[in-house]
């Protein structure tokens, strides 16, 4: 008889249902984790919180030239615009959000944004071009 949080965690991993003992599910999934080359830095409830405040700064403000690509505006899931602005790494491309750059006023015109809904907007373009 499978325990539930087997079968549970076969379905979450994408293998179908899994035969093994909750020690040896817990040592696969340690093990891929610890292979894993990107860490999350949030919990699961934070990161989604943190990706509808982004979507939503995104949507109100963002958008506006990230969404038609105004000013030469990388637009959102264009990965070839993004992949310079991503190798540059993330603080690079949060100091530009904060700033400014060209025509992009500092806080992408988003003043009252607080700066880790601002990160959240900055981490769901980012995403979305990679």
């Amino acid at each position: 008889m499978f325990k539930l949080s087997q079968l549970a965690l076969g379905v979450a991993l994408g293998m179908g249902i899994v035969v093994a003992s909750t020690a040896s599910v817990a040592a696969d999934v340690a093990s891929a984790s610890a292979s894993a080359s990107v860490q999350p830095t949030h919990s699961v409830e934070t990161t989604a919180m943190l990706n509808h405040d982004g979507e939503k700064l995104y949507k109100s403000a963002c958008f506006v030239c990230h969404g038609t690509g105004a000013a030469n505006a990388p637009k959102l899931g264009d990965k070839a615009a993004w992949a310079p602005r991503i190798a540059q790494g993330m603080e690079t491309v949060m100091d530009i959000a904060i700033k400014g750059k060209g025509a992009m006023p500092p806080r992408g015109g988003a003043s009252k944004a607080d700066d880790a809904t601002l990160r959240a907007a900055v981490e769901y373009m980012v995403k979305a071009g990679q």
